[in-house]
């Protein structure tokens, strides 16, 4: 099967600063769901705006390719670029409150994409919000539509971010720690309609995030990261039977287990993470 997205390579640093991505290579199938696992300041963030366009200005992409459908991303100019990303790409971010305007009705802020991207008609738009606002569980879509953001409730928005993110039908989404603002019980459902909607629309996702919890209940395959380098590549099954690498396999040995709550939590030992470290450090001498 070919890949819907392939990132070969690719490796981003600050402008006059140290490297943030080193050499990252994965692949994601059409409708599949890839997590991207790490620490803060792993770089998964970093990844997902690559891919987008949307890095800041203080980090330029060095080298390395971002195929989308065929397409080199990092050879198009941005124009064509934004074009391109507009109609098979979106984003679901992490924070609903700040990702919304807080001045503009929830209408607007779903249908402009469709309107000044895809050139749909304005009343297209509007029908088609309405579908996907129900699609995402939201009762009265009439009445949200001509709400504004702090009207509504933190799992509303997140999940008018959701139908916002299909709203085109776009073939690859980023979630970007899209549960983190979300309390417990919010979270739950969050993820289950996230997942709902990608079996319903059979879209790849690129899911970054913390929580091994999470990835075991809604991706196929798994990168794990340290400092922008891929320490592990595997499928979820796989990785749950038994990282290869000690880092993922200490992570892994981290996270909580809901089945024994009396359990202590185990941090990854200082001996793992130095030798991840050195691991870094001699990939980097390697490319000098």
């Amino acid at each position: 099967m070919s890949a819907l997205l392939k990132v070969r390579n690719l490796t981003a640093r600050l402008r006059h600063g140290p490297t943030i991505l080193r050499s990252v290579s994965f692949d994601v199938n059409a409708g599949d769901v890839r997590g991207l696992v790490g620490e803060s300041g792993a770089g998964k963030s970093m990844i997902g705006k690559a891919i987008l366009g949307t890095l800041p200005r203080s980090v330029e992409i060095s080298s390395g390719e971002i195929w989308l459908d065929s397409e080199n991303l990092l050879e198009l100019s941005n124009s064509e670029r934004r074009n391109r990303i507009g109609a098979k790409a979106a984003l679901i971010p992490q924070d609903p409150l700040t990702a919304l305007n807080p001045s503009r009705r929830i209408g607007p802020q779903i249908t402009d994409r469709l309107v000044q991207i895809l050139n749909w008609k304005r009343t297209d738009a509007e029908m088609r919000a309405r579908e996907l606002l129900n699609e995402v569980h939201i009762a009265d879509p009439d009445r949200v539509m001509k709400s504004y953001p702090h009207e509504l409730s933190g799992g509303m928005r997140q999940r008018i971010l959701i139908a916002s993110a299909f709203a085109a039908e776009p073939n690859l989404i980023i979630a970007d720690e899209p549960t983190t603002a979300l309390d417990v019980v919010v979270q739950k459902q969050i993820l289950k309609l996230i997942k709902e909607m990608q079996g319903r629309h059979n879209t790849a996702i690129v899911f970054v995030t913390h929580d091994l919890g999470v990835v075991s209940k809604v991706c196929q395959t798994l990168t794990v990261l340290y400092a922008g380098k891929v320490i592990e590549d595997t499928r979820v099954s796989d990785f749950f039977n038994g990282p290869s690498h000690p880092y993922a396999a200490a992570l892994l040995a981290a996270t909580p287990k809901y089945t024994d709550p009396d359990s202590s939590l185990m941090p990854v030992p200082q001996s793992v993470t130095d030798a991840t470290r050195a691991e870094v450090d001699a990939f980097d001498r390697g490319k000098v």
